[in-house]
């Protein structure tokens, strides 16, 4: 539930991560309304796609991540994030503002995008917009913009599935080994990616309709 100093901001919540396939390395997050079908694409770069990725797939590194780092300050010193609100700049950049409050005082302070969504999915804080921004850049599903797909898969390195062809002819227990493995290499795109195809396989197996052998 929101503060309710924020009167009609919108509501956002984080429906993934697409791959741009013309322009390597470029990604774009996906915020849609809550209780409505509006979408808001926002592009990032390689690293803040992994940081959010590995929190959607929950991959735990070996060590914090920048964002998991700025988390853990926070929490010890007492620091939470109320808010974000995500804006647009006139160049169509988006920025975002954190809400911030220590319980006694209350502060704003500017942020890229990216780092507010990574930030915000790691202490459960609220993403929020205007109506103005949901009306100028939002889309609806069947109007998604042209040259952009779920996220693709990359060539993989030492051997480790990278296509979906790959993770087809391994067991669980290989892709469990090459989930920790991708993870101590820092690979995080390449480990979430897996974590989702286990997730997959375990939700087929766990379905009323599957069948038993």
């Amino acid at each position: 539930m929101l503060p309710p100093y924020y009167g009609n901001d919108r509501q956002l919540k984080l429906i993934g991560i697409t791959y741009n396939q013309i322009e390597s390395g470029v990604y774009a997050v996906i915020l849609q309304e809550v209780d409505g079908e509006r979408r808001i694409p926002i592009i990032i770069g390689f690293p803040e796609a992994q940081a959010i990725e590995c929190r959607l797939q929950e991959i735990v590194p070996p060590r914090p991540l920048t964002h998991d780092l700025m988390a853990d300050i926070m929490d010890r010193f007492g620091i939470r994030l109320e808010l974000v609100e995500i804006y647009k700049l006139p160049n169509g950049v988006f920025g975002a503002h954190l809400n911030m409050t220590n319980g006694v005082e209350k502060h704003v302070v500017d942020s890229r995008s990216s780092d507010a969504i990574a930030l915000a999915i790691r202490v459960g804080a609220p993403i929020v917009t205007t109506e103005e921004v949901l009306s100028e850049v939002g889309f609806v599903p069947d109007a998604k913009p042209a040259g952009r797909s779920r996220v693709a898969g990359k060539a993989s390195k030492g051997g480790r599935p990278s296509r979906q062809s790959d993770f087809d002819s391994r067991t669980d227990d290989e892709l469990a080994a090459d989930m920790q493995a991708a993870a101590e290499n820092e690979n995080y795109e390449l480990a979430a990616r897996i974590k989702a195809e286990l997730d997959r396989r375990k939700n087929i197996s766990e379905s009323p309709d599957s069948e038993n052998p």
